[in-house]
């Protein structure tokens, strides 16, 4: 599938700061690359919502998860913005995406709250990190509109994090045994794959000499925020809600 979101992006084009030309085809393809996944997972939160409905969530929650859909698709609209910025085209191929988990082992209502735990609680709060992180290293640059881009992205992040956090702590008193071994059994299969994930897509390098003006940051340095979200925030939340340790 072809995604085409020039026109929407040129009139969003933010004014960027002063860089070094010689940065501006990494710049390229790393937002190009975050078009991609930001509009490409809006699929994933249509696809939860429905998952929710089936599981016999609360109507407003299912409404809530189905506008996450909407903020993905702002978020490729804005990440192509600035691909066209800099002087590229806001256009892709999307990539075909795998089938959503179906859990058929498992209660309906359980196959949801998997999937919540690894695309909020997981995914979310990796993203939540790495954005936030990336702000700050280009806020020591000074303030502009990348800046404020990245902000509008993180709130909806945020928001996305903690509607998975916020909905497993509301029913985790209320849990079946059944229900709470069907999610701890499936936990360390979602960390492997979240591992697995993050590490494709977070190369192995240095960075680049001022690149943190275009949210050009050090593959190394996020793998290593990577793993103490993972270790420090998303492993021991985990274990509390489902009250067992977890490898």
């Amino acid at each position: 599938m072809q995604l085409d979101l020039r026109t929407e992006a040129r009139s969003r084009a933010p004014r960027l700061p002063e860089h070094e030309p010689a940065l501006r085809a990494a710049a390229v393809a790393t937002w190009r690359g975050r078009m991609i996944n930001e509009y490409g997972s809006s699929t994933v939160f249509e696809a939860l919502a429905l998952q929710l409905a089936e599981g016999g969530f609360d109507d407003a929650l299912v409404a809530e998860c189905r506008g996450f859909a909407d903020e993905e698709r702002r978020h490729g609209v804005l990440c192509g913005a600035v691909v066209e910025a800099l002087g590229g085209e806001a256009r892709a191929e999307l990539p075909l995406q795998p089938p959503f988990p179906r859990h058929a082992d498992v209660s309906r209502r359980v196959a949801a709250l998997r999937n919540v735990i690894s695309v909020c609680c997981m995914s979310e709060t990796v993203a939540v990190a790495l954005i936030g992180a990336e702000r700050i290293e280009m806020e020591a640059s000074g303030k502009g509109p990348l800046w404020e881009l990245l902000g509008r992205i993180l709130a909806d992040e945020v928001g996305h994090a903690r509607f998975g956090w916020r909905l497993l702590e509301a029913i985790a008193g209320g849990w079946t045994e059944d229900e709470r071994a069907g999610l701890r059994v499936y936990v360390p299969v979602a960390l492997a794959h979240l591992e697995a994930h993050e590490l494709s897509h977070l190369p192995d390098h240095g960075g680049w000499t001022r690149g943190e003006r275009l949210g050009l940051c050090s593959g190394r340095d996020a793998r290593a925020l990577f793993f103490d979200t993972m270790n420090d925030v998303i492993v021991p939340g985990l274990e509390r809600l489902l009250n067992c340790p977890l490898p």
